[in-house]
């Protein structure tokens, strides 16, 4: 550990591993394992107690794992019980609450709200000021793009909440919302401000409020070079596994 640093507390029960960086006024909680070479930045919360902490003499905090290579920058709050892949990465000011789950290579950006007992997978990019719901389950390689809100409410208030379900590749943008329980396919691309009611199918291009279905997104024209733009990963490698090798090398290797 490198600390240049002051008012950091770092819970006795807490793991830290090799070449990890830890900012001012940084708290650690109990059970909490950092990997290595990772970056906790200024005023963070690492492990912050769920509720029954301040009712219960008796509260034991569940484990907090943040992958080796992380960088948390500065004001995040990642509460305990959840679990971060190696690679995580997230902009200033996030909130990740309690039983989150996120794989490897993941973004979060600035100002996103991650709800908890959510479920997010490998190389997920969440823009800033991206809302996430309870019960959400995102695949592989999403991006979720700024000012997009997944809810999970039916029939506000409600006892029982179901969560959004994103399908691997699909590309959601800006301003969109996304209604409790819709399914969205792979490779399907949400258009900027839409009100997604219905599930959508594998590769489709939906617009609108409601939204509704344009097109197979193959259908949809590189504005650089005229040529079908979707699938994306055919056209886009940058911070991604395939990146250098084209994404059909990396899949046929696989």
């Amino acid at each position: 550990m490198k600390f240049k640093n002051r008012n950091v507390i770092i819970s006795p029960k807490a793991k830290i591993g090799q070449n990890v960086r830890i900012g001012d006024d940084t708290v650690i909680y109990d059970n909490v394992e950092i990997g290595d070479n990772s970056i906790i930045a200024n005023n963070c919360i690492i492990g912050e107690p769920n509720s029954d902490y301040y009712y219960t003499d008796d509260y034991e905090n569940e484990s907090t794992v943040i992958g080796s290579g992380s960088l948390i920058r500065s004001h995040c709050i990642l509460y305990s019980g959840s679990i971060f892949g190696k690679k995580f990465i997230t902009g200033h000011r996030v909130t990740i609450r309690e039983k989150t789950k996120i794989g490897d290579y993941c973004r979060v950006g600035t100002l996103s709200d991650i709800q908890g007992d959510c479920t997010i997978g490998n190389y997920v990019w969440l823009h800033s000021n991206v809302h996430i719901g309870q019960k959400s389950q995102i695949e592989n390689f999403v991006m979720i793009y700024p000012y997009v809100v997944l809810t999970n409410d039916p029939t506000p208030p409600s006892n029982k909440l179901v969560g959004v379900h994103i399908k691997s590749f699909a590309q959601i943008a800006v301003f969109s919302v996304l209604l409790p329980g819709v399914e969205i396919g792979e490779h399907s691309l949400i258009g900027a401000q839409s009100t997604v009611d219905k599930s959508v199918a594998p590769f489709s291009l939906t617009l609108g409020s409601p939204a509704k279905h344009i097109k197979d997104v193959r259908e949809i024209m590189s504005r650089e070079n005229g040529q079908p733009h979707y699938p994306w990963p055919m056209r886009f490698d940058r911070g991604m596994p395939w990146e250098g090798i084209g994404f059909k090398k990396w899949k046929d290797e696989k």
